[in-house]
């Protein structure tokens, strides 16, 4: 009976955290969602796979810029690459461009901010362009062409992965006018709540697991044991070590991109070094589910080769910001990661007020969505478009947006 007793009340007290977070970072999730898709909705998609012909350092750039402007799901983005290698897109800048696109996303900064810090966000900004180029350094050693025929000729089956459907939808905007002109215009509108609504059909789940593990891990797992994982009674190896174990744990997490960041919180008070904690927020490319997609998309081969490249790229990334942002004196002594419980986040503060206008704006697009009568494009996230109306199917989305 007692044991009943206990099991509910650390349940409760999982919920509890669980539904602190949410409320504490759901204004910011919104703006960063808003504030991505008006960049999605105005820059158009077409033909991205021309801009990357090569590794040179120019395409690498370039992939990434596209990826900071693109959804940061990390399932859509993992089969836009697939589409883009399947174009023409040199292998090594498709993949520059997946990291870019799950790593160094508007949305992502301005949760991580929040919940851990700036000094945060700005190791993730120095780390993720610094995790592209060991990565692109390595290819260049060890990527045969062999291996990248054998991927494509895999690639080609189009064997199905997730999201495949939502990395191929281009609700841009396009016609002539400035930015702002586009922005404000019915259009900029519509193309602007397709992508608000689509981005979270695409990744609530994500973020949903991400703020209950976040939560059961506070309620049934010690704080000990974690400083135990972490080495923290060895500060010259927790550093070494903090970013070797924080992808180790990202990959069996299951969660990715944005609903990584409540876990980090975890880990970062239960005392991961900075640079672990950056290892384990760039790892959401090497999640179990996702290596699975890999090896559906590429081969096997190819899989195991993502997994060590990626891998040793996110922990070189992670020593360097780590040391880097200790010798700069960035790294804050604190270790009190926003983990709030419910009771305490519901108070009639600055974060109420920024949720219920985040809510408003949130319906406001929702309706919007629906107005427009593109509510099966939802059913349609998970379906590849097609390679033959592939073109068509851009017409579709853009004449759907003048129609309304």
């Amino acid at each position: 009976m007692i044991l009943g007793v206990e099991v509910l009340h650390e349940l409760r007290q999982a919920l509890s955290f669980t539904v602190g977070m949410t409320w504490e970072i759901l204004w910011a999730l919104v703006l960063g969602f808003v504030l991505s898709a008006i960049v999605q909705a105005l820059v158009p998609k077409q033909r991205v796979e021309r801009l990357l012909p090569d590794d040179s350092p120019r395409s690498l750039a370039k992939a990434t810029a596209l990826g900071i402007a693109s959804s940061s799901c990390s399932y859509a983005s993992v089969a836009l690459a697939r589409t883009l290698f399947r174009k023409g897109a040199d292998f090594t800048s498709a993949m520059a461009f997946e990291l870019a696109s799950t790593n160094l996303v508007l949305e992502l900064g301005i949760v991580i901010a929040l919940v851990l810090g700036w000094q945060f966000t700005l190791g993730e900004y120095v780390g993720g362009p610094l995790m592209i180029v060991f990565l692109a350094v390595l290819f260049r050693f060890f990527l045969t062409r062999r291996l990248v025929d054998e991927a494509r000729a895999e690639a080609e089956q189009g064997r199905l992965g997730s999201m495949e459907g939502h990395a191929e939808m281009d609700m841009a905007v396009h016609g002539g006018g400035s930015f702002w002109q586009r922005l404000r215009s019915p259009d900029g509108f519509t193309a602007t709540s397709h992508v608000y609504v689509m981005e979270w059909a695409a990744i609530w789940r994500d973020i949903a697991i991400g703020l209950f593990a976040a939560g059961a891990l506070a309620a049934w797992v010690p704080e000990s044991w974690w400083q135990s994982l972490f080495l923290t009674e060895h500060p010259t190896w927790s550093h070494v070590w903090g970013p070797i174990i924080g992808p180790l744990v990202a990959v069996l997490s299951f969660v990715c991109s944005v609903g990584n960041v409540p876990l980090a919180a975890f880990l970062w008070n239960g005392g991961i070094s900075f640079g672990g904690v950056i290892a384990f927020l760039f790892a959401d490319l090497i999640i179990l589910p996702i290596l699975d997609i890999y090896r559906r998309y590429y081969g096997l081969r190819m899989a195991a080769f993502l997994f060590a490249t990626f891998g040793a790229s996110m922990v070189a990334a992670g020593l360097v910001v780590g040391f880097l942002f200790d010798a700069l004196g960035l790294v804050t002594q604190e270790r009190n990661a926003k983990v709030e419980s419910a009771g305490v986040a519901f108070t009639l503060g600055v974060t109420t007020w920024l949720n219920v206008i985040a809510l408003g704006v949130s319906a406001v697009l929702v309706w919007r969505f629906f107005a427009t009568g593109v509510g099966p494009m939802l059913r349609m996230m998970d379906e590849p478009m097609g390679e033959e109306h592939d073109h068509s199917h851009h017409e579709h989305h853009h004449g759907h947006a003048h129609a309304h």
